[in-house]
């Protein structure tokens, strides 16, 4: 570039004299910590990178303290395990420098190189990466916030000690895979004293959410499993164990207008049409893909899916407002897999900005085969609501006291979907122990006590094989016998103490019940 002659006219390019390379300073490593990071989107950013590394089976596992050893009740770490293709040493050195990624595969999650970090250092002051390969050995990297804040100093892991650690979950990693473990989390830290459990119910509810939802479309393939567990850190033992299962925003069974869903056209200057598949919700759905995803004025509008993953549940971005005579309207829309100027995801994959170019698109939106303009879907999609408002059919369940831990997750979710849920109030849980009965009653002539005001269901532990089939039980077994007697037992759990009626109604059911196992039993031994 020739040297630059002062002048009256408009420089149209700014002159230069030279260059100079400033690579970043060690305190922008502070900057990750401060992205504004959910807990539910951090992990789902983790998982993110898991499915990138074709992992099948995924696991996030609480790690918790129960204090029977000596110590007291608390979450010591998390991890998220895979058995994705795993990095060899020079992979995780790629992985672990900030915007170490120099590219993307077709239809990777991954998209601007800082999630991993960014995601664990929002939540943890220690980030670990532990891997192996089918032809390389394990190994791994370790992050400490303290530490790369001064001089962006990465710590190599004791390769006996990464080897150990994947050994500890050959049942999920086999030849291959990761484990990210985060330490000294700092929300774990804030848990006081007696409200571990608590905090992982509503922790674990938040999460199962989250993940059921933006990764439904993942989740509803049969070769591909998310699990959360809470595991004991000395024992091992599976304290809770729950597969996420997928939440369709759009899973309604019959749709509330016919004719719906329909597939728009939007011409977008600079990416070519975008489709857009329209549906009316059916009005007053109990379900959880409709009303436990978050308030319908957030959840009504766009539904933006990159690479299957969807990346903003909800909104219109800027091409209208929210109206409450809209909450039955959600569009699908399938992002332009390759880079553009029009849509724009966020960092935390939370959101896509777009530009003026996508609402003038909408503004000519048509269904291909019919004409039917996408304006005329937002006003069927009004009318549709407007019209149920007025109706005053509407059969109202009562509300009940919500499933908690000891039913299986498919199940709670069946009647978190078919009943309103009593809110704060805790939860009733199912646990399997030796019983002792009321003076004068033989423990064997039980199936069931129950401690109300702990709201738990204690089951006879002699009888349990007899509801596994001679399968080994689990925290979430017997879904049957459970998910009866929650139904059955709901109201007495919402009264304030037990009345003789009452008592008297759970001893007519424990004798006819026990009657029938001991018939089931028979049988089986015939």
């Amino acid at each position: 570039m020739p040297p630059y002659e002062p002048s009256s006219e408009w420089q149209f390019d700014v002159p230069t004299d030279g260059s100079k390379r400033l690579p970043p300073a060690a305190r922008s490593f502070e900057s990750l910590a401060h992205q504004g990071y959910g807990f539910e989107a951090a992990i789902a950013d983790l998982i993110d990178n898991s499915i990138d590394a074709h992992a099948r089976d995924i696991v996030v596992s609480f790690l918790r303290d129960t204090g029977e050893q000596g110590g007291r009740d608390r979450l010591v770490g998390l991890l998220v395990i895979d058995n994705g293709d795993g990095m060899d040493e020079a992979g995780l050195d790629t992985a672990m420098t900030v915007g170490g990624r120099k590219g993307y595969a077709p239809g990777a999650l991954g998209h601007f190189g800082a999630g991993l970090k960014a995601a664990s250092l929002s939540h943890a002051d220690a980030l670990t990466v532990i891997s192996r390969t089918r032809r390389s050995p394990s190994a791994g990297r370790r992050w400490l916030t303290a530490r790369a804040q001064a001089d962006f100093t990465c710590d190599i892991v004791d390769a006996t000690y990464c080897q150990d650690l994947v050994d500890r979950y050959d049942g999920v990693i086999g030849w291959q895979g990761t484990i990210v473990r985060w330490d000294h989390v700092r929300t774990f830290e804030t848990i006081t004293h007696g409200q571990t459990d608590r905090y992982l119910e509503d922790a674990i509810e938040r999460l199962e959410t989250h993940l059921g939802l933006y990764l439904h479309r993942f989740l509803a393939r049969e070769d591909f499993h998310v699990d959360i567990v809470v595991e004991d850190v000395h024992t091992r033992e599976e304290l809770d164990h729950r597969g996420v299962e997928p939440i369709d925003p759009f899973g309604y069974r019959v749709p509330g207008r016919a004719g719906y869903p329909r597939t728009y056209a939007a011409p977008v200057a600079g990416v070519g049409d975008i489709s857009l598949t329209a549906h009316i919700w059916p009005p007053k759905s109990p379900l959880v893909a409709y009303r436990g995803i978050g308030s319908l004025s957030e959840r009504q509008g766009f539904y933006l899916y990159r690479n299957d993953r969807l990346v903003q549940a909800g909104g219109w971005n800027d091409t209208r407002s929210a109206e409450g005579h809209l909450a039955l309207a959600r569009i699908a829309v399938d992002l332009p897999p390759e880079p553009n100027d029009v849509f724009a995801l966020t960092v935390k994959k939370d959101g896509v900005q777009v530009t003026p170019a996508f609402a003038r698109g909408l503004e000519k939106a048509t269904d291909p085969s019919t004409g039917h303009a996408f304006a005329a879907y937002v006003q069927e999609a009004a009318t549709t609501y407007r019209e149920a408002a007025r109706r005053r059919t509407e059969v109202r369940r009562k509300a009940v006291v919500p499933p908690g831990k000891g039913i299986d997750p498919k199940v709670r979710r069946t009647l978190r979907d078919e009943l309103p849920q009593l809110e704060g109030e805790e939860p009733i849980i199912f646990t399997w122990d030796r019983l002792t009965g009321p003076d004068g009653v033989d423990p064997s002539d039980l199936l069931f006590t129950i401690e109300h005001k702990e709201r738990r269901v204690v089951l006879n532990r002699d009888y349990r094989q007899a509801f596994n089939g001679g399968r080994r039980g689990g925290s979430n077994d017997a879904p049957v016998l459970k998910g009866l007697l929650y139904l059955m037992l709901n109201e007495i759990f919402q009264k304030e103490r037990l009345w003789a009626n009452q008592t008297d109604r759970i001893a007519l059911w424990n004798s006819v019940l026990v009657s029938a196992v001991r018939a089931e039993l028979a049988r089986d031994e015939g």
